[in-house]
């Protein structure tokens, strides 16, 4: 079963509630996504820890309902 850029967006929020998030279906088969995410959580935190709390919000949808994500974090000032 395939994600919808809300879905993905809420999950996302769920975990990380202050965050500004902009999804992207690449190729339109709701199964290839990218995401742009902006926080004030992801301050004084490595692109690797940001990412991983991404990763985390979303782990169980990756294992199945998602193909791929294309992911860039930034930190809110």
């Amino acid at each position: 079963m395939a994600m919808n850029i809300k879905d993905i967006e809420s999950l996302i929020k769920k975990k990380i509630p202050d965050a500004k998030v902009v999804i992207k279906d690449l190729v339109g088969d709701n199964n290839h996504f990218s995401a742009e995410i902006t926080s004030k959580e992801f301050n004084g935190k490595t692109r690797l820890e940001q990412h991983k709390m991404v990763y985390n919000s979303l782990s169980e949808e990756l294992k199945e309902e998602l193909h791929a994500l294309s992911i860039k974090t930034m930190e809110e000032k």
